[in-house]
């Protein structure tokens, strides 16, 4: 079995802090075998920690997570950035056109861009596996209502720390029974189900200090895109 963290997010994030090289220390330090950084709409933070990893004895899977119209999508296994805005199936069409998986995190949580609310369920089954652990949770109702839908579904599940601090990265883990340990075969066999989920919850002052210096950075980063113009020339 190999310990896998699915979602984090690094200083490429709107709303995240620390450098790749700390959440690849973090990774290393408490023990996981391999991990995806996945910024909001970003990939070259994801890029790099995956050509870095090894320094770190981990397997650096790529991706990034994808801001849909229905709302955020984790495409694992891609090495070139989706325009956000998509729809939802569309999003998923995308990620598999590039060899990759989608996971939808958080599902059930409308406050933070979770899709279920916004797309039917059979939209939502066309996700190859569901984020059924999330540490930054409030009550455990989402996460729990996420698992529900994933089990009476036969859904593959994950979980992930949605780390935006290096040091709650490994906070929810997917154990991935993979028999090579690389990034292919730990997304087939996510995508094949052959997961189990552990986690804890993020401590309430992480979330919030987490919340408080993404303000800055969230205007910062929409300024950005106003100027820029979002996507332009993205798949």
């Amino acid at each position: 079995m190999l310990s896998v963290e699915l979602h984090s997010h690094s200083a490429h994030s709107y709303d995240g802090h620390d450098s790749i090289e700390l959440l690849l220390e973090q990774a290393a330090s408490v023990g996981l075998d391999a991990i995806a950084i996945t910024d909001h709409d970003e990939i070259d933070g994801s890029l790099r920690a995956m050509e870095r990893a090894p320094e770190y004895g981990l397997i650096g899977i790529p991706g990034l997570e994808i801001t849909c119209r229905a709302g955020h999508v984790l495409g694992l296994g891609i090495e070139q950035r989706i325009r956000a805005g998509r729809p939802f199936e569309e999003t998923i069409e995308r990620i598999h056109d590039l060899g990759g998986i989608a996971v939808v995190p958080h599902p059930f949580q409308a406050a933070r861009h979770g899709v279920a609310p916004n797309i039917s369920t059979d939209l939502l089954e066309r996700a190859d596996a569901i984020e059924v652990y999330n540490s930054r949770l409030v009550t455990g109702r989402s996460n729990r209502k996420a698992k529900r839908f994933a089990c009476l579904r036969e859904l593959p599940m994950t979980a992930g720390s949605d780390a935006h601090i290096a040091e709650m990265v490994g906070q929810a883990v997917t154990h991935v029974a993979s028999t090579d340990p690389d990034s292919d075969s730990i997304l087939t066999a996510i995508a094949n189900g052959d997961t189990t989920v552990v986690g804890k919850r993020t401590p309430w002052h992480i979330s919030v200090q987490q919340a408080s210096e993404a303000v800055t950075r969230r205007v910062k980063y929409a300024a950005r895109d106003m100027l820029a113009g979002v996507g332009g020339g993205l798949l």
